[in-house]
């Protein structure tokens, strides 16, 4: 029997969030396709930004079944991140075993090896932030950091707050991860052009993003890159709070050549 082909829906043709610029993107979930890497047998890496694109760091969602995740000790020389989504992963690092629920997360410094694995009967899935270290003179290197969303500090500025989870003010780290929250109707205050490097996945509802000149419309499960000086502003929009996890480089001078 002949399986009917499902056609695409009237007007899909020209229907596209998709952008990319040599200066930013955005990235629908359903867009990503998968990737299969050494040493990571039965997962599934959906790369969402990497220095082929002009990032200065890699991120992807990882998808764990369950008994699946890493084959050995990782130990590749990059600094790593992990926050998990859904499910529960096991990291065993610096001599310690930790299982990571939703909203659990941990930091692997550079050049320390570590294992993640799914120990439950659930499919997991994280987000992934790897990336060179670059060390500060004078400036010890940072250890390895385990926590929760629900236990990080968070900042109130009226219909717009934050998550710090890691690298608030902590000279030692170079990069930040932070969970951006906006009531419905809120925005940010300004058009931002600064030094940093962005790298924001929708984690809830729904908001409209300048990036450049151009606004564009964001949905849970987007990913943005944001290359230094784009100008950039968020409204939020929809009947729900948004929620986005932002990376941002910082602590480091800048450099030339």
């Amino acid at each position: 029997m002949r399986v009917p082909v499902p056609h695409p829906r009237p007007g899909i043709i020209g229907e596209n969030r998709t952008m990319l610029t040599p200066h930013y993107c955005v990235f629908p979930a359903e867009g990503i396709m998968d990737s299969v890497l050494p040493g990571w047998p039965g997962c599934v890496i959906r790369f969402q930004t990497s220095p082929a694109m002009g990032a200065r760091f890699a991120q992807a969602l990882l998808i764990v079944p369950p008994g699946a995740g890493t084959d050995a000790p990782v130990d590749n020389g990059l600094e790593h991140f992990f926050y998990v989504q859904k499910g529960s992963l096991t990291v065993k690092v610096g001599g310690r075993e930790t299982a990571l629920p939703p909203g659990g997360y941990v930091y692997v410094p550079a050049g320390t090896p570590f294992t993640l694995n799914n120990m439950g009967g659930e499919e997991a899935r994280a987000l992934w932030v790897k990336r060179p270290y670059q060390p500060a003179p004078g400036v010890p290197a940072p250890g390895v950091i385990l926590g929760h969303r629900d236990d990080a500090p968070r900042e109130d500025n009226g219909p717009r707050w934050r998550y710090f989870l890691l690298g608030n003010k902590a000279m030692s780290m170079d990069f930040e991860m932070n969970i951006m929250c906006y009531a419905p109707g809120a925005h940010f205050w300004c058009i931002e052009t600064h030094i940093m490097e962005h790298g924001m996945v929708m984690l809830q509802g729904q908001a409209l993003q300048l990036l450049g000149r151009d606004w564009h419309e964001l949905w849970e499960g987007d990913f943005v890159w944001m290359g230094p000086y784009v100008p950039q502003q968020i409204y939020a929009v929809g009947n729900v709070d948004v929620e986005y996890m932002l990376y941002k480089d910082v602590n480091r001078d800048v450099t030339f050549g």
